[in-house]
């Protein structure tokens, strides 16, 4: 396969010295890395600006990259219900997420699923929640992958050799450094990508003739969004803003926060990115001004400026794509790696573990989901691509026991339990009707077609078992019963002893 020099070595300086940070992180902010809560949350250390690089770097992937514009090349303005979905996001986080920060803190939870545990002293239902989390990262990490992949192959290098490479060094800086290599790499991550994606929609629609020519260039029926798919708009941005920080790597990132005033300024601050991202989806229609002739959508972008830029500034951009990918499939094998220690290993198969013995196995669990996810992209990267529509239908069936929890003590801990196989079996249900090609479904109420994201749909069915079955509980005089207090969501500082408990800054 042929590339170019001048390109190749931009982006393998780049990418190299990004990983070359990476391994340096373990010595940035010191702290016991043989410990679970420094390994897998940096200490709760992080203040407001590494905090929203990120969770920047976190949810803004690569694969952001490159199926956003895909969407937008292929189907049209419908791609666009991710600019007000991550409008919406950020009002849920700042309510929710700095009473959860609050909780975690004073009690050293580390993920969603201990919270959980506490909270309903339900071993069963954090189980679930677990479960949900490490299904629902799977897949997003493998499409990190999958996104690098389209940039390596318009370079024309083999792209399984160097995805092998590429993801074995991540593996070990992980490894070595934890949390904190993602951290500092999503600075360098962030400013790269910001740079590309503002020159590039400057320059190339410049090179078009002017955005006047591109959206003169656009056909109509991708201009605009048919009546007919205003509820999908809509119920998809729902959705997703509903499920997005109920990931286990957008909870991971929120708590290595050094308090919770950190969480509500960075979700002020985070809708910077929101405008990075319509910049990013406008490129779906400047390919199809450009009359770009694709074999997949998924290249759009890596073609484009494969196209419209000299050698070193492609390399440039190509790196900061790639690079975009490596910060988030990070945080998210962290995450899923913390879930298995903290609420699969150490609840089930060795309860006496201790906080090192729990840091190990997220360390080797971390390594093994980032190979596991690296064969699934590599043999089935298709199947994996429409799997993520799967990841907010799946995620956003914990938000009861999650979110809803964090405001209420009347919720009865079986209810959820029922809500939640019944989101879980009805989500499946309506993925595997469409093949998990489409994020879709059609239920019909009285005669009438509503089309609808099925995360909306399934969670509808949850809450509605929930609300229903906590009735009927109370009705019997089942009343919850919680360790946590009402004093623990209250925005007061961290106690002394709890910040012993987070290890000496």
């Amino acid at each position: 396969m042929s590339y170019d020099a001048t390109e190749l070595a931009v982006f393998i300086i780049l990418v190299g010295a990004v990983m070359v940070s990476g391994f340096i992180a373990s010595r940035w902010r010191r702290g016991d890395l043989s410990l679970l809560e420094e390994w897998g949350l940096a200490g709760r250390r992080f203040g407001t600006l590494i905090t929203w690089f990120l969770l920047g770097g976190d949810l803004y992937t690569a694969y952001t990259f490159i199926a956003v514009p895909a969407l937008v090349f292929g189907s049209g303005a419908i791609g666009f219900f991710a600019v007000p979905y991550t409008l919406l996001v950020y009002p849920i986080v700042y309510v929710t997420m700095p009473r959860l920060w609050n909780v975690a803190r004073r009690r050293n939870h580390i993920t969603a699923a201990d919270y959980v545990k506490d909270r309903f002293s339900s071993p069963l239902l954090a189980l679930l929640i677990a479960i949900t989390g490490f299904l629902a990262t799977m897949p997003y990490i493998a499409l990190q992958i999958v996104g690098m992949g389209y940039v390596l192959d318009v370079m024309g290098l083999p792209a399984e050799y160097s995805l092998i490479i590429t993801f074995l060094i991540l593996a070990a800086y992980t490894y070595v450094s934890g949390l904190r290599a993602p951290a500092l790499t999503a600075v360098i991550k962030d400013i790269m990508v910001l740079l590309a994606v503002f020159v590039g929609i400057v320059y190339i629609p410049l090179r078009l003739g002017g955005f006047a020519h591109v959206f003169q260039s656009v056909p109509a029926t991708k201009l605009t969004l048919p009546p007919k798919l205003y509820l999908d708009y809509a119920t998809l941005a729902l959705g997703s803003a509903l499920a997005l920080f109920l990931y286990p790597h957008a909870v991971t990132g929120t708590l290595s926060s050094s308090s919770s005033k950190v969480v509500r300024r960075n979700a002020a601050m985070l809708p910077v990115y929101s405008i990075m991202l319509a910049f990013i989806a406008i490129f779906g229609w400047v390919g199809l001004a450009a009359g770009l002739k694709l074999k997949s959508p998924n290249l759009v972008v890596p073609v484009l400026f494969n196209n419209y830029f000299p050698d070193w500034f492609t390399g440039f951009a190509f790196a900061a794509i790639s690079v975009g990918s490596l910060v988030p499939a990070s945080v998210m094998s962290i995450a899923a790696a913390n879930l298995f220690s903290r609420n699969i290993y150490k609840e089930y198969l060795d309860k006496r573990a201790d906080l090192k013995r729990e840091s190990n196995v997220s360390k080797v669990v971390s390594f093994l989901v980032k190979v596991g996810a690296l064969v699934f992209a590599i043999y089935a990267p298709t199947y994996a691509i429409q799997l993520q529509l799967a990841g907010g239908a799946w995620i956003i069936q914990t938000l009861p026991a999650v979110m809803l929890s964090l405001y209420t003590d009347k919720l009865n801990k079986y209810s959820i339990i029922a809500g939640w196989v019944v989101g879980m079996s009805t989500a499946s249900y309506m993925l595997a009707v469409n093949k998990f090609a489409a994020s879709a479904y059609v239920p019909r109420f009285f005669g009438l077609s509503v089309p609808m994201y099925i995360a909306v749909i399934s969670l509808i069915l949850n809450l509605v078992v929930v609300l229903v079955g906590t009735l009927i509980a109370h009705a019997m005089g089942q009343r919850a019963k919680s360790p946590i207090l009402e004093e623990e969501f209250q925005d007061q500082a961290p106690s002394a002893q709890t910040q012993a408990a987070g290890g000496k800054q």
